[in-house]
């Protein structure tokens, strides 16, 4: 798998919202590559032989769930805080269908 070029990780941290210094894209193209070049090499396993796993988080291994309890809901001012856009005290997005 190729390396990811500077242009990549400036795109992903722009859609990330992230302002990052030179020293810092550096240190995250080399990082990120490192992650892409392990994902290939899984990739590439022969895993026809095994089993899929089933099932999810099993209490009975030792997994603590938490209570699923309703709680008062978080202030509008609060979740709109870090909108990037937002109009009539909503989130404004943009549109995604011509």
């Amino acid at each position: 798998m190729a390396e990811l070029s500077k242009a990549d990780v400036e795109h992903i941290a722009q859609l990330a919202r992230l302002h990052l210094s030179e020293a810092d894209k550096e240190k995250y193209r080399a990082q990120l590559s490192d992650i892409l070049e392990h994902v290939g090499a899984l990739q590439r396993l022969d895993t026809s032989d095994v089993e899929p796993a089933r099932g999810g988080i099993r209490p009975d291994h030792g997994a603590r769930l938490r209570e699923d309890v309703a709680e008062e809901p978080m202030a509008r001012g609060d979740l709109l805080k870090n909108a990037p856009q937002q109009e009539d005290h909503q989130f404004r997005v943009p549109p995604v269908l011509d």
